[in-house]
């Protein structure tokens, strides 16, 4: 099962949705991204917020057409998307993907990557994913992966989260590596690019952060 969830990020950086809406595929509206998806004809499964960004128009037209609807105060512990994230993992889906999650403010866009923790802590396997027009970001903890060659995401970056990442090695890479260590801070591992079909890394202490990208 694959859960996508639209928050209400800047439209101009959304990837075309209808990519992302498989048969099995449910979907998760987030605040404004709740009425970004019901303009696409894309009907929310539920939907997660405080719904401070939508006009009254707009909420009507909202709990029109969404059958099941968790509005929160906005004084409240957790974000929006962190509590539309939370129901995603206690489905028990193998891949969730978060959309409007870039963009626009700093403080939301960090805070979006770094709930790409919250399936490392529980331990989860399910795969989650922030995705924009530009990017894909996910996280990785210690271990050894293969990874695809993709003409849409030319770039590879690898990015420390935690304060050192041990022992990374990257083969099939234009700039290869072999069991070195990054701390957190360096911009050795930004930009780089396959040669082949497929390449791998691993590393055996840290998190690191991958992320996709084209121009």
């Amino acid at each position: 099962m694959v859960i996508n969830i639209l928050a209400g990020g800047p439209e101009e950086l959304l990837p075309d949705l209808s990519e992302y809406n498989e048969e099995n595929s449910i979907w998760v509206g987030v605040d404004r991204g709740v009425y970004h998806l019901l303009n696409r004809d894309i009907h929310p499964t539920i939907a997660f917020g405080d719904f401070d960004s939508v006009s009254q128009e707009e909420w009507k037209f909202i709990k029109e057409q969404v059958s099941e609807l968790k509005q929160f105060k906005p004084e409240k512990d957790e974000t929006d998307m962190e509590l539309a994230l939370n129901w995603a993992l206690e489905q028990n889906s193998d891949t969730i993907r978060l959309f409007g999650a870039t963009g626009g403010r700093l403080d939301h866009l960090l805070a979006n990557v770094h709930l790409l923790l919250n399936p490392l802590k529980t331990k989860s396997s399910v795969h989650v994913t922030l995705i924009d027009r530009y990017n894909m970001i996910f996280l990785k903890k210690p271990g050894h992966y293969t990874i695809e060659k993709r003409h849409s995401e030319k770039y590879i970056s690898f990015i420390p989260l935690t304060l050192d990442v041990t022992d990374l090695t990257l083969e099939g890479f234009k700039f290869p590596l072999k069991k070195r260590h990054i701390s957190l801070g360096s911009t050795l591992c930004i930009s780089n690019e396959l040669i082949s079909d497929y390449g791998t890394f691993s590393f055996s202490e840290g998190i690191l952060i991958v992320i996709r990208s084209h121009d």
